[in-house]
C-alpha cells in the first residue's frame, strides 16, 4: 500500500479509515451477520483498490516539449546517485553540441515514520546538499544546470517536472541492481511506459567510484 504523499492525502486516509470501522460497527449493532457481511464487502473493496489495479498499465502521458530550435532540454532525476561521476559524464555527453538546458530533480526521500509525522525537513536538507554538490561538479564540466527538490515518489517528481520543464529526454540515475529501491519497484520501466520521451537509465556505483579514487592504479 502506497503511503500518502501529502497532509491532505493523509487526512483523507484517516477519514476513510474512520468511516470503514464506523460502518462495520453500525452494521454490527443492527445484526452481527450484517456486520460480518459489511466487513467482508468493505475489506474486499479495499484489497481490490490497493492491489487489483496494479496490473493495469498507466496511461501514456504526452510531454509537451518546450525547447526551441537548437535547444535540448534534459530532465535528470537522481537521489543519492546525483553525485556520481558516471551520471555527470552522461549529462555532459548528452549536452555536447547542443544549447542544453538541464534540470536535475532530487526527490526528498524520507523514512515512513518521519513521513507520517510530517517531518521532512531533514530529508529535504540532505537532498539539497547532494544536489548542490552535483550542480557545482556539472558547472566545472561546462554544463549549465539548475536543480529542484521533487516529490518523494520519483514518478510523481518526474510528472511534476515534465509539466513545468517540458523535456526532450529524461535521464534516470539509480544504484546498481540489488542496491536500488527504484529498480526493485520498476521505476525505470514504469517511467518508460508513462512518458512519451526517450529515457536513459544510468547506473551509478558510488562504492566502485570511491574505490577508484582511493586506488592510484
Amino acid at each position: 500500500m502506497k503511503l500518502p504523499r501529502s497532509e491532505a492525502e493523509a487526512y483523507r486516509l484517516l477519514l476513510l479509515t474512520i468511516g470503514y470501522f464506523a460502518l462495520i460497527v453500525a452494521a454490527s449493532w443492527v445484526n452481527r451477520w450484517l456486520g460480518l457481511a459489511v466487513f467482508i464487502v468493505l475489506t474486499l473493496g479495499v484489497l481490490w483498490r490497493s492491489f487489483g489495479r496494479r496490473d493495469e498499465p498507466p496511461p501514456t502521458r504526452h510531454v509537451e516539449h518546450r525547447s526551441t530550435e537548437g535547444e535540448r532540454r534534459i530532465l535528470v532525476i537522481a537521489n543519492e546517485t546525483v553525485q556520481g561521476g558516471a551520471l555527470r559524464e552522461a549529462i555532459a555527453q548528452k549536452s555536447a553540441g547542443h544549447r542544453a538546458h538541464v534540470l536535475v530533480v532530487t526527490p526528498a526521500l524520507n523514512s515512513p515514520l518521519r513521513h507520517w509525522a510530517s517531518d521532512e525537513d531533514g530529508a529535504r536538507a540532505n537532498a539539497e546538499l547532494r544536489q548542490a554538490a552535483s550542480l557545482r561538479a556539472l558547472e566545472r564540466l561546462g554544463v549549465e544546470a539548475r536543480g529542484e527538490i521533487g516529490d518523494a515518489d520519483p514518478l510523481q517528481a518526474l510528472d511534476d517536472a515534465c509539466r513545468s520543464f517540458g523535456p526532450d529526454e529524461i535521464v534516470i540515475s539509480t544504484h546498481p541492481e540489488g542496491r536500488s529501491h527504484w529498480l526493485e519497484t520498476n521505476v525505470v520501466e514504469r517511467a518508460r511506459a508513462r512518458f512519451d520521451v526517450p529515457i536513459t537509465h544510468v547506473v551509478v556505483d558510488l562504492a566502485a567510484e570511491t574505490e577508484q579514487v582511493r586506488d592510484p592504479d
